[in-house]
């Protein structure tokens, strides 16, 4: 039985994402450090979300840890929402909405959620996102999309 159930599902959950990554990423083309291919990304965050799933989940059985109090489900289900609501808007309304749009909406998880902070933040982040993601690494995505006649 595990002694810190909180490390003891965190791992697990990092093991299971960890692995289908690595499944689905299965097919795609290493490369190298110096000429990465497709799937070289996608492998290597896939190994450490395993490796670190591994260490989580083997430190839950030696580590003691405090009970656990109950599970968050609105938490998780704020989070998977805004992830839900970045893929519908990314296209359509453009990058820099769909950033806007996914800190908002996850934002409102915390306890500590307060609405100018997260619009500063969230604005930031849509500048940062444009600036590297578009313009630094021609990324085909629109900062701002059809739906603003763009």
């Amino acid at each position: 039985m595990p002694k810190d159930l909180r490390d003891f599902w965190a791992g697990l959950l990092y093991l299971i994402i960890g692995t289908a990554a690595l499944y689905v990423a299965a097919d795609y083309e290493m490369g190298t450090a110096i000429s990465m291919g497709p799937g070289y990304f996608p492998k290597v965050l896939s190994g450490l979300l395993i490796l670190i799933g591994a260490a989580s989940l083997i430190r839950s059985f030696i580590v003691e840890g405090e009970p656990l109090k109950g599970f968050a489900f609105s938490k998780i289900i704020y989070v998977t929402i805004s992830i839900i609501v970045f893929a519908l808007l990314v296209e359509g309304a453009g990058l820099a909405i769909a950033v806007m749009a996914v800190f908002g909406v996850s934002a409102m998880a915390s306890k500590f959620f307060n609405w100018k902070f997260t619009l500063g933040i969230a604005l930031g982040a849509a500048i940062f996102c444009s600036l590297v993601f578009v313009k630094g690494l021609g990324i085909p995505l629109p900062i701002f999309g059809s739906w603003f006649g763009m």
